[in-house]
């Protein structure tokens, strides 16, 4: 008997099962895996710049290098706050703080082996001597070691040394002795956010800030207006040659900003706006891509919505304001990111049109710039300084992220 063609296959086993399933989960802790470690790259600069703004100039140059701020931990003993250390004890190593420093001492081993070193101050331990009074000497090595008794038990002293006598703040009975400069010092992560208003005082860096923030509103509040009229009017107002007039202003996007730097700022100096806040604003509020952007998305609205809207006596002012832009947020989000980044992050402009000394009309990207030189041998200062910079883009991509992911998704310029 043949089988027929359409005969069911076996069905999986539940081992043959059991494996699939691991298979599949293997490759979903894999992929999350994968894309954890390219986070951490990616992120390690910005953690690397946050940390080292939280530093003081001692732990920025310190050596090895530490990720997290680390500040020297203290506690508390006869009401003073003292320094802590890990000072071995028995074998095992204690947290103990110094209480009396500069304590004559010596370093004692046995003769047979002098890599076994104890750290006794000199008063605890008694030189033998021979019968002229003389210190008794032990030839070990190349060297001869003068003798000593500690304990009952004769050991030669190594050399001498400075010590610092070191308490148990918890328990005051235990005690040691131990070189402070190679003791380990008991450290814990910590933070100095004083280095942000510091970097804002020194560096004027609060009228740089006020003045980059009131730009860059200004650049993007007159882009998304000049774009929207823009975009719609090409949309869907019809009026000679205007496809044409479209493409001509398309095509400015093409021309280098080095071109235009010299007759701009010809153009500045005719108005009588160097060294102003509106030669800032002014030229950069209209935005060929902003209008691109604005036009193409209008293009793929419905036009029954503003027929509809006509037919009830509303005027284009009306249909533009009430019903083509609440539905274009996702595009104005994704312009206003742009249009963000490029005015909060401008420097070339800025540094060409206003004077170095106006420190009245500077903006935080410049500023920057003269403060790094300025404040070399301060590191964690310029980066809390560009700390600063960075937070409010990133703040703002948060914020928008959500319609910018909307707007590249499901517009599509077309």
């Amino acid at each position: 008997m043949t089988a027929t063609a359409n005969q069911k296959a076996p069905k999986p086993s539940d081992a043959q099962r059991l494996g699939a399933r691991a298979r599949r989960s293997g490759g979903t802790v894999g992929m999350y895996a994968l894309l954890i470690g390219i986070a951490i790259v990616f992120m390690f600069p910005f953690i690397y710049m946050l940390t080292t703004a939280l530093k003081t100039s001692e732990e920025f140059y310190r050596y090895p290098p530490q990720l997290l701020p680390m500040q020297v931990a203290t506690a508390t003993y006869e009401g003073e706050p003292l320094p802590l250390y890990r000072i071995p004890v028995e074998g095992e190593m204690v947290e103990m703080v110094p209480v009396e420093t500069g304590v004559r001492a010596g370093i004692f081993a046995p003769a047979d082996d002098l890599d076994a070193t104890v750290v006794v101050p000199l008063e605890d331990a008694t030189a033998i001597l021979d019968a002229d009074g003389a210190e008794v000497l032990l030839t070990v090595g190349d060297d001869e070691l003068p003798v000593y008794e500690i304990d009952g038990e004769q050991v030669v002293k190594v050399r001498n040394t400075s010590v610092a006598e070191f308490v148990s703040p918890t328990d005051p009975s235990l005690m040691a002795y131990a070189v402070v400069r190679t003791a380990e010092a008991v450290e814990r992560p910590t933070a100095n956010p004083e280095n942000f208003p510091d970097v804002l005082d020194r560096a004027g860096f609060d009228r740089s800030l006020t003045n980059t923030i009131m730009v860059t509103l200004f650049v993007v509040g007159g882009t998304l207006f000049t774009s929207i009229i823009g975009g719609y009017a090409f949309a869907r107002i019809p009026f000679p040659f205007r496809n044409t007039l479209f493409f001509v202003y398309l095509g400015s996007i093409m021309i280098p900003f080095v071109v235009l730097i010299i007759p701009l700022y010809q153009l500045m100096v005719g108005i009588g706006w160097v060294d102003s806040i509106p030669a800032l604003i002014f030229p950069w509020i209209f935005s060929a891509y902003g209008t691109f952007l604005m036009r193409q998305f209008f293009v793929t609205l419905p036009k029954e919505l503003e027929e509809a809207a006509f037919i009830d006596g509303a005027s284009r002012w009306t249909v533009l304001w009430r019903i083509y832009v609440p539905l274009s947020l996702p595009a104005l989000a994704t312009l206003a990111t742009f249009q963000f980044l490029y005015a909060w992050n401008s420097f070339v402009w800025p540094f060409i049109v206003i004077s170095t000394g106006n420190d009245s009309a500077q903006v935080l990207t410049v500023a920057l710039s003269q403060f790094g030189g300025r404040a070399a041998d301060s590191p964690q200062l310029v980066f809390a300084g560009v700390t600063i910079a960075v937070l409010f883009p990133i703040a703002l991509f948060v914020i928008l992220q959500r319609y910018f992911q909307e707007n590249v998704a499901s517009s599509g310029i077309k």
